[in-house]
């Protein structure tokens, strides 16, 4: 199939100046994903534990909630579920606000390189900002 060179090449991703609106466009798929996978995977283990009697879902809580320090294990996957509960956390809100932009976009407002510069930006730092929120509340102030 030859080219026809009257017809313009479509330009390479280096031709683009990076911004904010295509990290917020990157990420949105990327939270997409993450939710769809790591959420399954972590629902599903849920479910099956909670199916599965009160011996397995006890061994739920403790890998999930609050393996004991002593417990080498235990608090390794411990650590690693908050890590990964966290990384959800984020992927939610990044997610929601992302789609509440493009929902405003939808309607034919914030297309300006200024507010769509902006709205862009509000997405990352508040996604962070209740992700921080969050789990502040849930590491410190549930006593």
């Amino acid at each position: 199939m030859s080219r026809n060179a009257a017809r313009p090449l479509s330009p390479h991703l280096t031709i683009w100046r990076w911004g904010p609106h295509m990290l917020v466009s990157i990420l949105h798929r990327a939270t997409g994903t993450a939710l769809a996978i790591g959420g399954g995977v972590l629902f599903t283990w849920w479910l099956a534990a909670a199916a599965s009697g009160p011996d397995y879902y006890e061994s739920f809580r403790y890998y999930a909630v609050e393996a004991a320090e002593g417990d080498t294990l235990g608090f390794a996957v411990n650590v690693l579920a908050k890590i990964v509960a966290i990384g959800l956390t984020w992927s939610f809100f990044q997610h929601l606000f992302s789609g509440l932009r493009h929902f405003v976009l939808d309607t034919g407002a914030g297309y300006e390189l200024k507010s769509n510069r902006i709205g862009a930006i509000l997405t990352i730092v508040g996604s962070v900002a209740v992700t921080a929120l969050i789990w502040a509340y849930i590491c410190f102030a549930r006593g």
